[in-house]
């Protein structure tokens, strides 16, 4: 326990972290481990509760959920209930109750053909406004929180009802992909109860339109983003998606933060249960053994080439057509492809279709399942991240930890966290041609053993916990609390 972490009278700090994702009930994306792992490394020194909406895949997974308050309805936004349960490790979560909004298949944001609900406004809205009451103390009668932390543009809207409210506790907003902004028609102002006089260009206004992002970026005490880089980056014409000038101002008056993100321990090959066999640095017929049941798994001929695995969200944010653009030139090279993610249907449609022309070498399993994502990294000698733009970006991690060398553009966190010519590969601009420069580079050095088995177990050795993000994130919170 810190002793900075209680205040003069020795009370705990106490945060709401607010999410629409956790990897213990519900995944889409990469917020979902942040969410997961962070409140768990925070717990140490401080009471850190998670707040979630309570989705079907939520519901379904929690056995006992104590009910502690009740928000009424507002605006076009239905009442709602407050559960209160725990993950199997103890950490408190609260679940919003209110199944006219929740109770749906599919991801927390969309149906099962991924288009988003209409309703979108108001789901989220509710969300942030209970987050609001909750963190004043007026749903549950036992617990208050002396700081909100509020997570993308779904749960952004907290700090502005904080505002609304009249509270002065303060909040901090994680961008996670400032691509993603949460745009509504002005109409959605009356639906979610914001006053009217929040419409204007230093309010939630942006191009005429409701920016559930904006409104976080223009209410939240203090702004971090998941690596230096992309904080550095926002603040630009190229990657501030409209918003630069508003960040400018807000990282120029030293209100926005970049804290790399981290994975858990889980990533050790050495321990790893879901793996073909467990393997060390070093131990390269254990990870030949992953390569082979990969292969095999996915259909793909036998051989004695590198291994290239892809996992990833299939946006075009992640570079896949640059990837499907190298196929060729990777199969002719003697390498072969795996790749597992879902996302756009055409992108989807356009990877299948790779795999229909060349089954022996291009491997695809639309979806996600963790286990098998473990298994790709373990058994691929390379893996490719060619994002256009990557906020932090876990998969080069995972990779790394797992002896796969990641081929990164060099942008956001993937500049951070792969050492170029050490731990994986850097190539310079989002093209084809840049890109290939990175994937050559690998081939030549997957034919020096050498030079293979030096990166793989630099890559191996590298640690990304989320210890030194934690410090970092329990320091600001003070420093926001501290009048």
């Amino acid at each position: 326990m810190h002793s900075s972490d209680r205040d003069s009278e020795g009370h705990l700090l106490k945060v709401l972290f607010v999410t629409t994702e956790m990897d213990d009930f519900v995944r889409v994306g990469g917020l979902a481990a942040v969410s997961a792992a962070l409140p768990r490394a925070l717990r140490s020194g401080i009471d850190v509760r998670v707040l979630l909406p309570g989705c079907r895949g939520v519901i379904e997974q929690i056995s006992h959920l104590e009910i502690v308050g009740r928000c009424s309805a507002m605006a076009e936004m239905p009442g709602a209930t407050l559960g209160r349960a725990a993950t199997r490790d103890g950490l408190p979560v609260y679940v919003l109750i209110c199944p006219e909004l929740y109770d749906r298949p599919g991801t927390p944001y969309g149906d099962e053909t991924g288009r988003d609900w209409p309703d979108n406004d108001i789901r989220f809205g509710r969300l942030a406004a209970a987050a609001a009451e909750l963190a004043m103390g007026r749903l549950d009668s036992n617990w208050a929180a002396d700081v909100v932390h509020a997570n993308d543009w779904q749960a952004a809207l907290t700090p502005a009802y904080l505002a609304w409210s009249g509270a002065r506790l303060p909040s901090v907003l994680t961008i996670h992909n400032l691509a993603y902004q949460g745009l509504f028609p002005k109409e959605t102002l009356r639906r979610i109860g914001a006053p009217d006089a929040s419409f204007h260009v230093e309010g939630l206004e942006f191009y005429g339109q409701l920016s559930f992002l904006k409104g976080g970026i223009v209410y939240a005490s203090h702004l971090t983003t998941v690596s230096g880089t992309y904080a550095r980056e926002i603040t630009t014409t190229e990657f501030g998606c409209g918003l630069e000038g508003l960040l400018r101002i807000r990282a120029d008056a030293g209100e926005l933060t970049g804290i790399l993100n981290g994975i858990d321990e889980s990533w050790d090959p050495r321990f790893c249960a879901q793996l073909a066999q467990p393997f060390g640095a070093g131990d390269w017929d254990g990870k030949r053994a992953n390569a082979d049941y990969v292969r095999k798994q996915f259909g793909l001929a036998v051989s004695r080439g590198p291994l290239f695995g892809l996992v990833a969200r299939l946006v075009h944010q992640k570079g896949i057509d640059l990837v499907l653009s190298a196929a060729d030139e990777i199969i002719e090279t003697g390498g072969q492809i795996v790749v597992t993610g879902s996302g756009e249907p055409d992108i989807e449609q356009a990877l299948v279709d790779a795999h229909r022309r060349r089954p022996d070498a291009i491997g695809v399993a639309i979806g996600f399942n963790d286990a098998q994502a473990r298994r790709i990294f373990a058994g691929s000698d390379f893996t490719l991240m060619p994002s256009r733009f990557e906020p932090c970006g876990l998969s080069q991690m995972y990779a790394q930890r797992f002896g796969s060398l990641p081929i990164g553009h060099q942008t956001g966190g993937l500049a951070e966290t792969i050492t170029d010519g050490e731990t994986g590969f850097l190539f310079s601009q989002p093209s084809i041609e840049s890109f290939l420069g990175g994937v050559r580079r690998a081939f030549s050095t997957f034919v020096s053993h050498e030079q293979l088995d030096c990166m793989r177990r630099s890559a191996m050795a590298r640690t990304f916990s989320w210890d030194l993000s934690a410090a970092l994130y329990s320091a600001l919170y003070r420093k926001t609390v501290a009048p």
